[in-house]
């Protein structure tokens, strides 16, 4: 059993932490929402009053922030401050790349090991311990970051250095962002020639069009496996969570002096979707906004 201290229990880290709590750890989890510190208590957790009381003990700390502003905030002023100089300290947030690979610095040079370590899979994912983690850490650290991320997950990466599970995180992203779009276009079009959904479905899923936004998360009530579009969008990947990562991945192409158009107008895209009131929608339902049927969406 290994003492975890859990920072910030929202829509996915509720879950994470639910899954830690059920592989037999023991978990001490703090969030600012008392709603939140309720459910992990129900799911096994302990509640502390602050981030210092969580990881005062702990042998590993696991952080799931908003953003960069954040994460740099509670390293600096209550973790690195007060967890054990043992403690491995995994940040599963996603944020820009110069915040993780900030924050990792100030870890290692007050003597931590440190692991910046985003995930893909959504909430479904989180609360189901299958989300795939994307590590940035030193070669050293990378088996003992992965035995504290096991329970939450389906599959484990080393990614490189510092920094760079959030720098795999935004390109992934970023693809799936744009796969998409393109599929919900694909869909839409397919109707208005007259070919049934489920048929297109069959036929994308084993031709060249295939892609995870086609077989694994299709738009489309009905067609598939069972996805956010058969609950009304609901859950799922928000339209703001998208939009959010897409914005890191274009200001981090900036930076590096990349191009990636396609990224741009997915960007724009999904900016207009939120701008329009669906940003708690789930990303594939920009669908209804081609269909002509945004409307259902209210």
């Amino acid at each position: 059993m290994t003492r975890i201290a859990f920072i910030g229990l929202g829509n996915m880290g509720g879950g994470m932490a639910a899954n830690q709590a059920k592989a037999g750890h023991e978990v001490v989890a703090f969030d600012l929402s008392k709603a939140a510190l309720d459910r992990a208590a129900a799911s096994g957790c302990r509640a502390a009053a602050s981030v210092a009381e969580a990881v005062k003990d702990a042998e590993a700390v696991v952080t799931m922030l908003p953003a960069g502003p954040h994460v740099r905030q509670v390293y600096a002023e209550h973790i690195l401050p007060n967890a054990p100089k043992t403690a491995l300290l995994i940040d599963c947030s996603t944020i820009d790349v110069d915040s993780a690979r900030a924050v990792a610095a100030e870890a290692k040079a007050a003597g931590f090991r440190v692991a910046d370590a985003p995930v893909s899979g959504g909430v479904m994912a989180a609360d189901a311990g299958t989300l795939a983690f994307m590590v940035g850490c030193e070669d050293a650290d990378f088996a003992a970051v992965e035995a504290v991320l096991t329970p939450m997950a389906r599959a484990v990466i080393h990614a490189g250095a510092a920094g760079a599970g959030q720098a795999a995180k935004i390109c992934n992203n970023m693809l799936l962002g744009v796969s998409m779009l393109g599929t919900c276009e694909a869909f839409a079009l397919a109707e208005k020639l007259g070919l049934a959904a489920d048929r297109f479905f069959e036929i994308a899923s084993k031709s060249s069009g295939q892609c995870w936004s086609v077989t694994t998360y299709c738009p489309v009530p009905g067609v598939g496996p069972q996805t956010p579009a058969d609950k009304g969008y609901a859950g799922g990947f928000a339209t703001a969570m998208m939009l959010k990562d897409l914005k890191l991945a274009q200001d981090a192409a900036a930076k590096a002096g990349a191009s990636t158009p396609m990224g741009a107008q997915a960007e724009a895209l999904y900016a207009m979707f939120d701008g329009l009131g669906y940003g708690g929608k789930d990303f594939s339902a920009f669908i209804q906004m081609l269909r002509g049927k945004i409307a259902e969406l209210a």
